[in-house]
């Protein structure tokens, strides 16, 4: 995710047909309610493979890491999407509209803004998402919707490995028009991978 998190590089395909400019920047309020028109409308959090004869396409890519931390923390760390902010090279703010509980699994709906360089203005891009929190069984799943109608489902695991290391694994699938489909999938992929990689050094280092 942003934090999601984070589509840097599918964002850009927006910019070819509403460019956005980051000085004009939308309320928290209109965010939301731009949040819930892509629930009602993308459903995003369905899983179901899309049809044979819809045009639009799936890939399923898994990425670790292994962190030298203990597992709680890192998980607590890892998890928090306000912790990606610096990380993300592109990622400026993340919004929560709303959280709450449901036996032991924290929900939280929320927006991710970027602002992406693109040939000489910036292209402000919101993947709306829901997070969901395991911390009885130390994962969080996250789904999300972005221009230009790509949807994202995500698992992420922590593994406690022996000298106080984690091992985090993230199970990603992306959907997305099937001309687009290998594009996003492998610069959604990339993307992640720099993400981890850097959440793993601001760990490690004691900044996070």
């Amino acid at each position: 995710m942003a934090a999601a998190h984070t589509f840097a590089a599918a964002a850009v395909f927006t910019a070819l047909s509403a460019p956005a400019n980051a000085d004009t920047p939308e309320s928290d309020a209109q965010i939301a309610a731009e949040w819930q028109t892509a629930w009602d409308t993308y459903h995003f959090t369905d899983t179901t493979p899309p049809a044979p004869d819809s045009g639009r396409s799936q890939i399923t890519n898994s990425i670790s890491v292994d962190i030298d931390s203990p597992m709680p923390l890192t998980f607590h760390k890892y998890s928090n999407f306000n912790n990606h902010i610096g990380k993300n090279p592109f990622l400026k703010r993340v919004i929560t509209h709303q959280e709450c509980k449901k036996g032991s699994t924290t929900y939280r709906n929320l927006t991710a803004i970027e602002e992406i360089p693109y040939e000489g203005t910036i292209v402000v891009s919101k993947t709306h998402a829901q997070q969901r929190l395991h911390p009885n069984g130390y994962y969080y799943e996250t789904d999300s919707w972005s221009e230009p109608n790509v949807v994202t489902h995500q698992k992420i695991d922590f593994k406690a490995l022996p000298g106080g290391k984690t091992r985090v694994t993230e199970k990603l699938t992306f959907e997305s028009d099937s001309s687009l489909i290998d594009f996003v999938a492998a610069n959604g992929t990339a993307s992640h991978q720099q993400l981890q990689q850097a959440l793993k050094q601001a760990i490690e280092s004691g900044d996070l």
